[in-house]
């Protein structure tokens, strides 16, 4: 029988999370790319389960649109890729079977640190390739993975 007294021994697994100052660092670098390019972004980031760690609708952004990235970020962290990179076989049935929880709209980007998953960042109110750029800008400012 295992020794599991004390830490939890076989039972537990250590895991690498994102901090509330990485969360804030995201989110500053996130809007000062997006108002840069003109855009009123919103931008929301959650762990790898797909919970809120922070959101920000700038002024100007849409409630749609902070809605489609929240399913954006929550995509990202679940299948581990870009939210563009749902299987085109699935994408008309996401949303309705996932009460749009999952989207296969770009701009969710997960949240990788040496290869492990932390959570996912997903923009909307510009286009695809704006979102990611803005989702890059903040995964730049924590040093994490940036992607395409």
């Amino acid at each position: 029988m295992a020794d599991n007294t004390g830490s939890g021994g076989a039972f537990t697994a250590g895991t690498t999370r994102l901090t509330h100052a990485g969360v804030l660092a995201m989110l500053a670098a996130a809007a000062d790319k997006a108002e840069a390019m003109g855009q009123h972004q919103c931008i929301v980031i959650v762990d790898a389960s797909g919970v809120s760690l922070g959101e920000l609708r700038m002024d100007g952004g849409k409630y749609l649109s902070q809605k489609s990235a929240r399913a954006k970020a929550r995509t990202a962290a679940s299948i581990r890729a870009p939210s563009a990179n749902v299987p085109e076989a699935i994408r008309a049935g996401i949303p309705a079977a996932t009460e749009g929880d999952v989207t296969a709209l770009p701009g969710g980007l997960p949240i990788v640190f040496d290869g492990v998953v932390v959570g996912g960042i997903g923009i909307g109110s510009g286009s695809g390739v704006q979102d990611v750029e803005v989702a890059n800008a903040a995964l730049s400012a924590i040093g994490a993975d940036l992607f395409e």
